[in-house]
């Protein structure tokens, strides 16, 4: 029998219920970076999957799942208000409107999820021990299979916006989170999620029968799955040495300059030197790349147009090696600005342009304002207008460098897109990302913690340059080379890791492999639910 406290909250209903979901929902960011608290999912998740149990309709279970997504993305999202309040007199009175319109519009995803795992009919309290076991057991499979499948809906519907999927609870270098995170070579990051809703899930299958043998069996496999998983991976790591590619040093330039300061017109040219001086400040002969942020160089010293400014960042240049830099490339008729890009230009020393790259996945309301007719604001970036969108991710040939794909901002948080399908595989992945729009908040610890996954799913050493943020190098292991930390100024100097494989199974397949694995999962439950109902009908037609 449940205890009273169980019974207590499993009936729980209407607004109650709804709000205990939401606050479970949001508790559930403790999991994620900075805090990677990964022991709460094994508590939030089986009283989220208590609450979808004691739903008595599809309804009630789709405003459950709702509520407790809306919480979570209310947590998760927050750090979104700080971009808004860098321009506090236009956009600060919309903060948190938007944020919160953001999450409760993220949260119907939940409902899916929730509308799901109730078409298996729950288990009611007459049945036997072991029909309730497998009856509950039977709907957290669903419910992991749906959990995993709106993660990766919601990393391209409406453009996408993958922030925070469950598998990126394991993305950090303490243990067990590096050991567990190997199996994204494999099943990627919604693979991850798919095995840890299940290992965190089961337990629930404790609460009516915390005797029954069965029960215990039941709620400890999908973590005893989850303990060889890391097993697997400690020895990947174990037996693995960083190697590094020969003859290239790089530096990695942050300068921590505020967003508000870097709005500000009146020190665009001072700041642009200020990132000339800290590249040049006491640095080794034997540096051959120097890379600084996203949009490093200030708008509207269009690299492409501009000599003078051109001429000024190239100084940073080593004598044989390359500046990758962020920087606005703009495209005029002579008249008027046909296309404005977010783009990363390589300069030689003689300030000629060796390449650049068009960022392709423009961010929503930050890049370009989708809804113009409706709403009546500009991007919260400012600057002339919205930017046009690259045509394609694209793999360089930089002198010195191995061949290369560069990710600008969250380009980098896409599992399975960001490698090129049209060209030959990068040797190692660049992202230039500016974090100061997020101040000192959870967004920047999120967002590097979504690059190292990028790393161990296509086993590629990947090297993060932020204005303000996380600046560093990871290898293809996951495991960070050298870092310099959120609100630090200086430079990191570092040699770059060589790829830790030629390719992986998930950097060949991609995401076809954990949705996959979530759609058998979701067949199978369904399937066996669909025959036990069959055999309990012939038995009741027999008795």
């Amino acid at each position: 029998m449940a205890s009273a406290s169980v019974r207590w909250f499993a009936r729980l209903n209407g607004w109650r219920r709804l709000g205990v979901a939401f606050v479970i929902g949001a508790g559930l960011i403790f999991a994620f970076a900075p805090f990677s608290i990964t022991p709460v999912l094994w508590l939030v998740l089986p009283l989220q999957f208590l609450l979808l149990e004691n739903c008595k309709s599809a309804r009630e279970a789709a405003l459950v799942g709702w509520a407790f997504m809306t919480g979570h993305f209310v947590t998760s999202f927050y750090w979104l208000t700080t971009a808004f309040y860098v321009d506090a007199d236009q956009f600060g009175a919309i903060a948190m409107p938007a944020v919160l319109g953001l999450a409760a519009f993220v949260g119907l995803f939940g409902a899916g999820m929730g509308l799901a795992t109730h078409t298996i009919p729950r288990s009611s309290e007459d049945d036997m021990p072991d029909d309730r076991v497998a009856v509950s057991a039977l709907r957290i499979c669903l419910f992991a299979a749906a959990w995993t499948i709106a993660e990766w809906v919601r990393s391209w519907i409406l453009t996408g916006f993958p922030w925070n999927p469950l598998g990126a609870v394991w993305a950090n270098t303490s243990w067990p989170g590096l050991a567990v995170m190997q199996a994204a070579t494999i099943i990627g990051t919604y693979g991850l999620s798919l095995i840890t809703v299940l290992a965190a899930s089961a337990p629930a299958v404790l609460i009516y029968t915390p005797r029954f043998r069965r029960a215990w069996v039941t709620a400890a496999i999908p973590t005893l799955c989850l303990l060889v998983i890391g097993g697997a991976g400690a020895l990947r790591v174990a037996g693995a040495q960083t190697t590094f590619v020969p003859d290239v040093k790089l530096r990695l330039v942050q300068a921590n300059i505020p967003q508000a300061d870097r709005a500000r017109p009146t020190l665009w040219e001072s700041q642009l030197q200020d990132y000339v001086d800290l590249s040049l400040k006491d640095r080794p002969a034997d540096i051959t790349h120097v890379i600084w942020g996203e949009a490093a160089v200030p708008p509207t010293m269009f690299l492409n147009l501009d000599e003078r400014h051109r001429r000024i960042a190239a100084q940073a240049a080593p004598a044989k090696g390359l500046l990758i830099t962020g920087a606005d490339r703009g495209l005029n008729d002579g008249k008027t600005w046909t296309a404005i890009y977010n783009s990363l230009y390589a300069l030689t020393p003689d300030a000629n342009i060796a390449a650049f790259y068009d960022k392709v996945h423009l961010v929503p309301f930050g890049e370009y304002m989708p809804l113009r007719w409706l709403i009546p604001y500009d991007k919260i970036t400012g600057g002339m207008g919205d930017f046009a969108a690259g045509s394609l991710l694209q793999t360089m040939n930089l002198p010195g460098l191995p061949p290369t794909t560069p990710l600008i901002c969250y380009e980098v948080i896409f599992s399975g897109r960001v490698t090129p399908r049209h060209q030959a595989r990068p040797r190692w992945l660049l992202n230039l990302t500016n974090d100061s729009w997020f101040g000192m908040s959870t967004g920047p610890y999120q967002h590097y913690a979504m690059a190292r996954l990028r790393a161990v799913e296509e086993a590629l050493p990947l090297v993060r340059t932020a204005n303000s943020g996380i600046s560093a190098v990871i290898d293809g292991y996951g495991r960070t080379v050298a870092e310099l930390g959120l609100g630090e100024r200086g430079v990191l100097d570092a040699p770059l890791p060589s790829a830790a494989e030629a390719n992986t199974p998930f950097g060949l397949f991609g995401n076809s492999i954990p949705m996959s694995l979530a759609t058998l999962l979701a067949a199978a439950a369904l399937r066996l639910s669909q025959l036990k109902r069959r055999k309990e009908t012939l038995n009741g037609r027999h008795s």
